[in-house]
């Protein structure tokens, strides 16, 4: 664990890149009045610098992830994590995830979750999982929130 930290934090987080559209998606979800926030299970300490590294600061007012110690790497701690500390009410909330453990995680905190298929999850494992809109592409985001 100590050496893949070790190279993550210098090289491996930057061994990734946005997928096309998601600024723009990120730009009209602000433009149209909605608070978005990251919660990864990324350490938090590595998710703060990829969010600067990739300039998608701009978009989100906090970003919550999981400490070194392992603290708040299971989704659904995490989200019940954040949704007190920004005092927002699950039931008017999204969660917009790829993988079944986002999913499980807004369920369990009465949230919404919208599964996308440009990441890592299957659809078949995001809509067992709950997803009530599963999205190919990022564009296909906005046709899900009102």
């Amino acid at each position: 664990m100590t050496l893949y930290r070790e190279r993550f934090s210098d090289i491996g987080l930057y061994e990734n890149g946005v997928y096309d559209g998601i600024d723009e998606v990120l730009t009209a979800l602000r433009a149209s009045g909605h608070r978005l926030f990251v919660a990864t299970s990324k350490a938090h300490v590595f998710a703060e610098r990829i969010i600067d590294h990739f300039g998608l600061r701009k978009h989100f007012e906090r970003v919550f992830g999981a400490e070194l110690d392992g603290t708040r790497a299971d989704k659904s701690h995490l989200l019940e994590y954040a949704l007190k500390e920004v005092a927002v009410d699950p039931s008017k909330t999204l969660m917009i995830g790829d993988r079944s453990h986002d999913m499980v995680g807004a369920k369990n905190n009465g949230m919404k979750g919208i599964g996308v298929l440009y990441g890592y999850g299957s659809r078949a494992e995001l809509i067992k999982a709950g997803a009530h809109h599963v999205c190919a592409t990022p564009g296909a985001i906005l046709g899900c929130i009102s």
